[in-house]
């Protein structure tokens, strides 16, 4: 499909697929985008709109979407990477003169980009091998894994999700349970235990005790009752994300376009960029950078519990560092890192790094010293403005509250929430923050002044349930070709089994996902295994998008912007 825009800033055009105009699939992405442009147009440069043009989504599929849901994942983040491919020429343009380029974004590989952490491997194994266990430490304990869950609670009807994933034990004490119970190894057993406790509570009484101790927890809505609060309301009247200037006092900073041994130049070959980010969210902010050729230390604290197996995917392409920033010999080392940064990326609580001294005002104010600008984007699960602003939360947080897991659930006909397959709203908001970060880098080059970027989990849920549902025809045929397995899931069923599930009947429905075109390989030395992650969503004429260096574990690297190594199995084709 190739969609242009007319006078107006809308698309126009025609959907093409090996000859055809009649595919679902890419009618549905070209909507997406348009519906994309609509509520974003005002924070991207108006640069990158032209190339939207020059667009081509290009898919092997002729039937159905390929998630056994009612949500348009496929569709959604499909124009999401077409904005921010637009985006990265615009960058471009500034090294080449404005022309014309082609750009490709391949549906396959930005529908496997949302779930790359359940294909990604270490030594041949994937997330779901309990041989992996080195690599999924506290996660392998059943019992605390399903601390963080949706049960029902003392109203029937009503859903709460606890979520102890980090601090399981904080979050069953909360509920009158023990931390660890070696005792408890059965699946259904755990979930039976965890329930009957969380049915003590009502949502009012759960909410409050989980707000003492400043946990994740969420009551599970439907999207028509989010909509009616007050903090849906303003994140609905929001854009996706935010671009706003911070600083007008510092000169235009050109792209340093730095030569590598990449086959092309790449985009953002020299740029900086420091990832103070865990999990899934931020880091894949930092990953979609250094897919561009971004140098990206990610940056964590050795005190912070994390998830080590989404290191496999997260790290991709970037050096990893530990630095206490409460210590004041990591800080002088931090901030010698800082002094030559161009993007600093944040992934914590609001107001986290305010406290440490490396907010966006304090940005702002080493800026004019340097005399350079800095593009700051901070992501979270709730946004940044709103009543809910400050509380803390994951990608099923957000998931639950706002109606993404009861559309999931009534879909598959039951008349309760289930969360859906894979932690997509992460992947999606992590482009979203990539898009920021781009669009700050182009205004500073051009206009010169620092920028903040802000986005969220559920802004991106916000636009994905504003594209609409799948109606029941298409529901109808969904369950008769998946597997009848994965729609017996019930609410409590873990985000692990509803995943496995997923991908079982997924690889048998839609193979065209899974072929080894999609699958880079290499050996990474932090890990001392080789390593298999999905290669790039997007391609640009005359650019190459790609990853320069293997994933390693958190805190691998020395804190240094020096002795980036390159390995050439990713320089591959």
């Amino acid at each position: 499909m190739t969609p242009y825009l007319g006078a107006d800033g809308t698309l126009n055009g025609h959907n093409s697929v090996n000859g055809r105009e009649d595919n679902a699939l890419l009618t549905g992405t070209r909507s997406a985008l348009q519906h994309l442009l609509e509520k974003a147009k005002q924070q991207l440069p108006t640069e990158s709109l032209s190339h939207l043009n020059n667009v081509d989504f290009s898919t092997a599929n002729t039937g159905s979407p390929y998630f056994p849901s009612p949500l348009k994942q496929t569709e959604a983040i499909s124009a999401l990477k077409a904005v921010e491919a637009g985006v990265a020429s615009a960058i471009a343009d500034l090294k080449d003169a404005s022309t014309t380029r082609k750009i490709n974004v391949d549906l396959e590989r930005a529908t496997a980009f949302l779930f790359s952490t359940y294909l990604a491997t270490v030594g041949g194994m994937d997330k779901s091998n309990p041989k992996n266990k080195k690599f999924l430490k506290a996660q392998s304990i059943l019992y605390r894994r399903l601390s963080a869950n949706l049960y029902e609670t003392k109203n029937p009807g009503e859903y709460f999700h606890l979520h102890g994933s980090l601090e399981a034990t904080k979050a069953l004490n909360m509920i009158g349970l023990e931390g660890h119970r070696p005792d408890l190894t059965d699946y259904h057993e755990c979930i039976k235990i965890i329930e009957d406790h969380v049915k003590q509570f009502t949502l009012n009484q759960l909410e409050e005790m989980n707000a003492e101790i400043r946990q994740a927890g969420v009551s599970c809505l439907k999207w028509e009752d989010f909509q009616a609060t007050e903090h849906g309301q303003e994140l609905i009247a929001q854009p996706p994300w935010k671009v706003e200037s911070l600083e007008t006092e510092t000169p235009p900073t050109p792209f340093p376009f730095s030569s590598s041994r990449a086959p092309k130049p790449q985009i953002l070959s020299g740029i900086r960029v420091l990832e103070l980010c865990r999990i899934i969210a931020g880091p894949a902010m930092g990953r979609g950078l250094a897919e561009y050729g971004a140098e990206v230390i990610k940056v964590t604290s050795p005190y912070l519990s994390d998830v080590p197996f989404f290191q496999v995917d997260a790290n991709i392409g970037k050096h990893a560092s530990d630095l206490n920033l409460k210590d004041e010999g990591d800080r002088k080392i931090f901030e010698e890192l800082l002094a030559s940064a161009d993007v600093v990326l944040d992934g914590y609580r609001p107001g986290s790094l305010n406290r440490l001294g490396y907010g966006p005002n304090q940005l702002s104010e080493l800026a004019k010293k340097r005399g350079r600008g800095f593009v700051y984007v901070a992501e979270n699960c709730f946004g940044h403005t709103g009543p809910w602003s400050s509380r803390p939360g994951w990608q099923q947080i957000a998931d639950c509250v706002t109606g993404v897991a009861w559309a999931q659930g009534r879909a598959m006909g039951l008349d309760e929430p289930v969360v859906p397959p894979f932690p997509m709203s992460d992947y999606g908001t992590g482009c979203m923050g990539t898009i920021a970060a781009l669009t700050g880098l182009f205004k500073r080059a051009k206009s010169g002044g620092s920028y903040v970027g802000t986005t969220s989990l559920c802004q991106y849920d916000i636009y994905l349930l504003q594209l609409g549902l799948y109606d029941e025809n298409m529901m109808a045929q969904l369950r008769e070709e998946h597997d009848d397995e994965f729609f017996g899931l019930r609410h409590h069923d873990s985000v692990d089994e509803v995943g496995k599930r997923a991908l079982k009947t997924m690889r048998r429905t839609h193979p065209e996902l899974f072929e080894e075109r999609h699958l880079q390989q290499c050996f990474s030395r932090g890990f001392n295994a080789e390593v298999r992650t999905i290669r790039p969503v997007v391609s640009i004429e005359g650019y190459w998008n790609g990853f320069l260096r293997s994933s390693r574990p958190n805190g691998f690297d020395k804190p240094t912007w020096d002795d980036w190594e390159v390995v050439d199995d990713l320089l591959k084709a």
